[in-house]
């Protein structure tokens, strides 16, 4: 049922959010056997409002991040704060230097659920020092490694064999032997996936 209710998010925005990883790419992904929206009328078009589609497109960044309304309203505080640069290009850069977030743009988890939970259970260090804490935001100049005391034969030979893969994005640097990643320099609204930022934006400035 929990795998039920992830592939649903995906449905309910009518797009793949990729919360799943590579499943996501298999044909068992529920957005190919069933593209449309939950529900008995689900294969209906909806004529959506102004609103609803600003509130389809919060949703769509929330649970991509895998963040609740509590956390996304945090970030939406913390990026108007930074007033100089526009606020859509904030938001996006504090979303994108999550932990978690650089953990998964380097190839080291097969998803954001799956990175979180890697860094909740110490998989990682940043300049050193342990960091378990999936929202920490990380700056230029980090370099994030898989710690040793982490590693088995398994998982390890697994992660080289999906960064063989991975071009991470232009603000990170991958050293894919050493198992490890640095920040070259923020990340820009051009890094962040293609949502709709400036609908998100409006969403929450009419609070």
């Amino acid at each position: 049922m929990l795998k039920e209710a992830v592939c649903k998010k995906c449905r309910s925005v009518g797009e793949k959010l990729f919360l799943k990883g590579e499943k996501c790419y298999s044909p068992k992904c529920l957005m190919i056997r069933k593209p449309y929206r939950p529900g008995i009328h689900s294969k209906k078009r909806r004529i959506l409002s102004e609103y609803a589609r600003a509130l389809l497109e919060k949703q769509k960044v929330k649970w991509y991040y895998g963040l609740n309304e509590r956390q996304m309203v945090r970030f939406f505080l913390q990026a108007k704060k930074k007033k100089s640069i526009a606020l859509t290009e904030s938001l996006a850069s504090e979303l994108e230097r999550r932990l978690d977030n650089v953990v998964y743009r380097l190839g080291m988890a097969v998803s954001l659920r799956e990175a979180k939970q890697l860094v909740s259970h110490k998989f990682f260090s940043v300049n050193g020092r342990i960091v378990n804490i999936p929202s920490y935001q990380v700056r230029v100049g980090d370099v994030i490694v898989l710690r040793k005391e982490k590693r088995n034969k398994k998982n390890v030979e697994e992660i080289k064999r999906r960064i063989k893969k991975i071009n991470p994005p232009t603000w990170l640097e991958l050293k894919s032997d050493e198992l490890s990643g640095k920040v070259l320099r923020m990340p820009t609204l051009e890094d962040a996936p293609k949502f709709d930022f400036d609908t998100v934006v409006e969403f929450y400035s009419r609070k």
